[in-house]
């Protein structure tokens, strides 16, 4: 038999792998949870989780409306208010998310006071964002039903502070095979190349931007298939890469 003292370790592990659980979808890139959790969203979105019309990319902003600004400190104050629903298990992911960034960047996601812009961050029927600063208060929906994961966080805020999808950067064909006959008809416009400045950075397979292999696809077959080597790895949903850490560096000048 176990003794009382081995029980409450395996009961303190059994707990641990649950926390883990509810930070890290374990089964599926959270790419695809996004797009499962946003099908039939009340929103127009593009590519999946990207508010219209955002069409607005701070990376290709000349006037710099869609920056959000530097203080005199050196560092870039987002203001942001949480909404109310959020259990204190969601604000520690979500607060967990934003730490990634304060640790690695000069981004700092503050408690709005007064600030006319700001990030209104709610369950809404989905997990999305504009692109870049729209101005007012913008929402980033993190939907409890299937939003609160570290990655998914991450990949929002990250749309919120400027970037597009990794698989739409201008330069994409050179590093990715779009497979359209396995495309939803109706979805194909997801996949439409922008006109991204990348920043001087290599295409990042890894980067928390990219969706998973199969995203809107039709039969369960490859969308986006990385070349030349099919095997790498992409979608995945741990946290920003290193990559994607330069970008914001590079973009906000840090």
């Amino acid at each position: 038999m176990m003794s009382r003292a081995s029980l409450s370790i395996l009961a303190l592990l059994l707990g641990f792998s649950q926390a883990l659980y509810l930070t890290q979808p374990e089964q599926e890139d959270f790419t695809s949870k996004i797009l499962d959790v946003n099908h039939g969203s009340s929103e127009p979105l593009l590519e999946g989780d990207i508010l219209l019309p955002g069409i607005k990319n701070a990376l290709v902003c000349p006037d710099g409306s869609c920056f959000w600004k530097k203080s005199s400190n050196g560092l870039v104050e987002v203001p942001y208010t949480l909404s109310s629903v959020f259990s204190s298990s969601d604000n520690t992911v979500i607060a967990n998310a934003m730490a990634t960034f304060h640790n690695k960047t000069c981004i700092r996601f503050i408690s709005r006071t007064n600030q006319s812009d700001y990030l209104s961050i709610e369950s809404k029927d989905g997990c999305y964002s504009d692109v870049g600063k729209s101005g007012g208060a913008q929402v980033v929906s993190l939907s409890q039903l299937g939003c609160i994961y570290y990655g998914v966080v991450q990949h929002e805020l990250n749309h919120a502070l400027g970037f597009y999808h990794e698989h739409v950067r201008s330069d994409r064909d050179n590093y990715v095979t779009i497979k359209w006959n396995n495309i939803d008809p109706t979805m194909t416009s997801n996949f439409n190349l922008k006109n991204t400045n990348n920043l001087n950075t290599p295409y990042d397979y890894s980067s928390v931007m990219h969706y998973g292999r199969t995203a809107f696809s039709i039969n369960g077959l490859d969308t986006i298939t990385p070349i030349p080597d099919p095997s790498v790895k992409i979608g995945q949903r741990q946290e920003l890469s290193n990559i994607d850490v330069r970008r914001i560096n590079t973009l906000y000048k840090c």
